[in-house]
C-alpha cells in the first residue's frame, strides 16, 4: 500500500524548511511513520548540474538557461532521491514530506515563458516526472504565498548582507515575482493549498502559518 507525498512549496525565503520541520514533529508526536526529503540535495552527486546552474556556470540569469533544459537537471536529482532514499518507505505506506517537489519546476521554469505556454508547459513537466519518469505525484501541495520583498528581506537576514552567497533566482527579484504569479496560477489550476504567510510587509506567526497547514494535513494522514 502505497503511502502519502505532501509537498511545501514556495519562494525563497517563504519558510518551506521551518514549516516542513515542525510539521514532521507534529506527525511523529502522533505516532505516524514520517520522512523529510528536500529538494535540491545539494550534499548529492545527482545535483551537480543543478549546482551548476544554479551558480551562474550556465548563465548569470535564471532565463539563460531555458525552462525544459532547467527542468531536466532538477528532475535527474529528484529521481535518485527517490530511489536511493526513499521508495521503499513511501511504497510501504509512510508519509513523505518534501520541501520543494516537481512543483517547484512548475513554479520557477514557468516563470521563464510566456503565461498563454504554461498549460502545454506544466502538461510536459507532470508527464516527465511522474508518467516517464516514475516518480510519484503528490497527495497535497502546499503553496506558502509570500510577497517576494517580504521573503527577500529575510533571506537577506539569512546571508547576513551578503548577496554574493545569493544563487541566481534569489538574486532576481524581477523573476521572483514572476515565479509568484506561475505559483498562484498552479494553486489555482493544479488545486494546490493556498497557505498566506504575510501581511503584505511582515511574516506571518510561525505557529499560526504551523495551523493552517496541520488543519489540512492531518484529515489526509489519519484517514
Amino acid at each position: 500500500m502505497k503511502g502519502k507525498l505532501i509537498t511545501i512549496e514556495g519562494l525563497d525565503g517563504s519558510g518551506k524548511g521551518t514549516q516542513t520541520e515542525l510539521l514532521y514533529q507534529a506527525l511523529v508526536q502522533r505516532g505516524l511513520p514520517v520522512k523529510k526529503i528536500s529538494f535540491p540535495r545539494y550534499e548529492s552527486e545527482s545535483s551537480a548540474l543543478v549546482k551548476m546552474y544554479l551558480a551562474g556556470r550556465f548563465g548569470d540569469k535564471p532565463g539563460d538557461v531555458n525552462a525544459y533544459a532547467a527542468s531536466t537537471f532538477f528532475a535527474v536529482d529528484r529521481f535518485a532521491s527517490y530511489r536511493e532514499d526513499w521508495q521503499a518507505f513511501y511504497e510501504a505506506g509512510g508519509i513523505v514530506l518534501a520541501d520543494r517537489y516537481t512543483t517547484a519546476n512548475a513554479v520557477h521554469q514557468c516563470s521563464k515563458l510566456p503565461r498563454e505556454e504554461w498549460p502545454v508547459f506544466l502538461d510536459w513537466l507532470f508527464d516527465l516526472e511522474y508518467a516517464r519518469i516514475g516518480l510519484p505525484a503528490p497527495d497535497a501541495v502546499f503553496f506558502l504565498d509570500m510577497e517576494p520583498a517580504v521573503s527577500q528581506k529575510l533571506m537577506t537576514g539569512r546571508y547576513h548582507g551578503e548577496e554574493s552567497k545569493k544563487d541566481i533566482h534569489e538574486k532576481d527579484v524581477a523573476y521572483l515575482a514572476r515565479s509568484r504569479a506561475a505559483a498562484l496560477y498552479c494553486t489555482e489550476r493544479l488545486g494546490w493549498r493556498h497557505v498566506r504567510c504575510d501581511n503584505g510587509t511582515q511574516p506571518l506567526p510561525i505557529p499560526q502559518i504551523h495551523e493552517c497547514i496541520m488543519a489540512d494535513v492531518l484529515p489526509l494522514v489519519e484517514a
